[in-house]
């Protein structure tokens, strides 16, 4: 049976949203989303190295390497064992598959914490949440054999297959409503390149439910229109809200279709606030607007124009028979363009469910996503026991949406801890040290 699935993932067609991404990608748009451990003890490398490859043999689907053909990339099985390192660069860089035997992740680890950055076109947050999870829950059982027994370790269930689930599901028929108005764009001077910000707001997740609760909204809208009313408040009101704040919010489509794929299942929706058409000038008519714009928006059929439309664009008669090389030009040419239509992302994966024993050894998890030229600020969310983290990434020198968003939610009764990579931190002294 594994020889069987062995050879089925030997060469396999990059799903339909992971077709763009390869085009798209560079040093300054990486499209790598990174998840990360913080454990109550310090990492053990080599168990953590023994731990990967235990782990790839169990989930072969992200043993391979990426390759170009004449019309599109592929995937083929890599031979050669992932490199684990200790963390020294910043999260969510660019990955050169080159320096890590033809890997699409990388895996690395500083004193408690365990990342693993995984590139887009090998998979979405919540398939690459399974996969990590597998990687702890080895690690954990190489570390504490005695503890985690082999009654822990026969609760977990590996089942999952590698369809293109957005050809299967997708409606030829569908007519996409996407709006047309270009987005407001943050501004402001920016880290030297390469460098990314990362501030984490570490939250009680009983706080937020009950500030939430009173709203009568889920936890996802609130924190979008606190992001919202953030943005407006330090920036767009500058500009008296003449473009409007867009927040793209990733959907997880498992919840509406059926799919045990490892590949992208994902797709979204666009919270469009035209804030001086709709006078959203206090932040409870922002929660008004979102929640109705959630209510209307998250619906099958919604979800099925969106989805269908973007996946008719992969397979546009014209664009498929284009050969690589000219695709790329073409899209790197207007993605720049196309991404004039978000202001930011916001990805909530929501709970990471970790099973038995093996819970009592993990503090938190992080998530994070790659900020890019446009969207220079990028949120990102998830939930692990009693804590809520939510992630910013950034490429912005400022640093006050951020400092506001603390700042609600503090005097709205959120149990709040700051943790961040001290980026901005070491810039300010820069600067300080500069104008001495």
């Amino acid at each position: 049976m594994k020889k069987k699935k062995e050879s089925k993932l030997y060469w396999r067609k990059l799903d339909n949203s992971a077709k763009i991404f390869p085009i798209s990608t560079g040093k300054k748009y990486s499209t790598v989303f990174r998840l990360s451990a913080v454990l109550k003890e310090k990492i053990d490398p080599n168990l953590l190295e023994e731990a990967v490859k235990q782990a790839l043999e169990k989930y072969s689907f992200f043993k391979v390497r990426m390759k170009p053909g004449f019309f599109w990339y592929y995937f083929e099985h890599n031979t050669k064992c992932p490199k684990i390192e200790e963390e020294k660069d910043y999260p969510c860089k660019y990955i050169d598959d080159r320096r890590n035997h033809n890997y699409l992740f990388k895996v690395t680890y500083f004193e408690k914490k365990v990342n693993i950055d995984i590139f887009h076109s090998l998979t979405d947050g919540n398939s690459g949440t399974t996969f990590f999870k597998e990687i702890l829950y080895t690690y954990l059982e190489l570390k504490h054999p005695e503890e985690l027994d082999e009654e822990e370790r026969r609760i977990r269930k590996i089942e999952y297959d590698a369809e293109d689930s957005y050809m299967k599901n997708y409606d030829r028929k569908a007519k996409s409503n996407a709006s047309s108005k270009k987005a407001y764009i943050l501004k402001g001077p920016k880290i030297p390149l390469g460098a990314i910000s990362a501030i984490h707001q570490i939250m009680n997740l009983e706080d937020l439910k009950k500030v939430s609760k009173q709203e009568e909204a889920t936890i996802t809208q609130y924190l979008t229109a606190v992001l919202i009313d953030c943005i407006y408040q330090e920036n767009d009101k500058k500009k008296k809200g003449r473009k409007p704040i867009k927040v793209c919010i990733p959907v997880n489509l498992k919840k509406y279709f059926s799919s045990k794929t490892m590949s992208n299942f994902f797709s979204y929706i666009t919270v469009e606030a035209e804030m001086k058409r709709d006078q959203l000038d206090t932040f409870q008519k922002i929660l008004d607007f979102v929640k109705k714009d959630f209510t209307e928006k998250l619906t099958e059929e919604e979800i099925m124009r969106t989805m269908s439309a973007n996946v008719k664009i992969g397979n546009h008669p014209l664009i498929r028979p284009i050969p690589l090389i000219l695709k790329k030009a073409i899209v790197r040419l207007s993605y720049r363009e196309i991404r004039k239509y978000t202001t930011t992302t916001f990805s909530n994966i929501g709970r990471i469910g970790i099973i038995g024993k093996y819970k009592d050894y993990i503090d938190y998890f992080l998530m994070l996503i790659a900020p890019e030229p446009v969207e220079k600020i990028k949120c990102s969310s998830c939930t692990f026991e009693d804590k809520m983290v939510f992630t910013f990434t950034s490429i912005l020198q400022d640093n006050q949406i951020e400092k506001r968003f603390y700042e609600f939610l503090k005097e709205k009764g959120v149990q709040i801890e700051i943790e961040s990579n001290g980026v901005l931190d070491d810039i300010s002294r820069k600067n300080q040290s500069q104008n001495k």
